[in-house]
């Protein structure tokens, strides 16, 4: 679930959407094991031997994936078994890994941390819904994967009129995650809102999407704006207390994080997904997690360059 242009990175960084920026930010430094994923097996089993004769420095090795794991649908830690992830992007990097022959354990961070932990050298890659933007690329290579659309989250009979990433968000207190491709978005209205004479917009500063949902149900914030899916997952749990006042488009895409100094790593990544997209796993699992499967879309390369 991005879009700005605050340094670093959702995304796409949901973000960030397209993931989101890069913040410094505290990690929380424990390992949690997936939930077995949707078996991607026949990713060309084929193709994927060859690629993985063709990569060989990954087959047989346990990889670092770091994610903040608070995006329903994407990644959270399971309800039935708190020792595990589940999640699309969980499933989707567990068959990425199968098809390279590495397996992946997972470092859970702040969404702000993300990108400092995998150029740190503390994580391998990042695959949690991070938006993938030229700013971010700076920091890391992206592999797009996903299309980005997104809600604007507001408390039920939207009261404040809010109908998109426009004016009608001046005088509003917008509760956003930290890095996220929003929160320049919104601070790029603070002078179109002066020129038209109206107040400006707030924001407020969140780790995860729950604390910014908080805000809303507690009366602090008038909306929040990230991952339609996100939101959607937000109305389905408080049906009486939050609706979606309209979707919106972001000209980003989410994408796959990887170190800046591997272009031999990355290439392996995108060619096991483009297999894996082959296979119909991608689609499956868009399906599987309740996602929207016009998210989908086919791997390029973002870099900085």
């Amino acid at each position: 679930m991005e879009r700005r242009v605050l340094p670093q990175a959702r995304g796409t960084a949901r973000p960030s959407l397209p993931g989101r920026k890069l913040a410094l930010g505290a990690s929380i430094a424990f390992s949690l094991v997936a939930a077995a994923p949707l078996n991607a097996q026949a990713a060309a089993p084929a193709a994927c031997a060859a690629l993985q004769e063709k990569y060989p420095d990954w087959k047989g090795k346990t990889l670092v994936n770091a994610i903040n794991p608070h995006t329903p649908g994407y990644e959270t830690i399971d309800p039935k078994d708190p020792s595990k992830y589940i999640g699309f992007d969980i499933d989707l990097g567990e068959a990425i890994g199968e098809c390279l022959g590495f397996k992946l354990t997972y470092k859970a961070v702040t969404f702000a941390a993300l990108l400092t932990t995998l150029a740190a050298g503390q994580a391998d890659i990042v695959i949690s819904d991070i938006y993938a933007t030229k700013e971010r690329a700076k920091a890391a290579d992206f592999i797009t994967y996903s299309k980005v659309f997104d809600g604007v989250l507001v408390a039920k009979g939207n009261p404040r009129g809010i109908n998109g990433i426009n004016l009608s968000l001046c005088g509003a207190a917008a509760a956003e995650n930290t890095g996220y491709v929003e929160v320049p978005l919104i601070q790029a209205l603070i002078p179109e809102c002066k020129k038209a004479g109206k107040p400006e917009p707030t924001i407020q500063l969140y780790d995860n999407n729950a604390n910014c949902i908080q805000a809303i149900l507690a009366g602090r914030a008038d909306t929040y704006i990230n991952d339609v899916n996100t939101v959607d997952s937000a109305v389905k749990a408080y049906p009486d207390k939050l609706e979606k006042a309209v979707a919106v488009t972001i000209p980003y895409s989410v994408g796959i994080a990887v170190p800046k100094n591997k272009p031999k790593f990355r290439d392996a990544v995108l060619a096991a997904l483009i297999e894996v997209q082959k296979a119909g796993t991608h689609m499956e699992l868009l399906k599987k997690h309740g996602l929207d499967v016009n998210n989908f879309m086919e791997p390029e390369i973002l870099t900085a360059d």
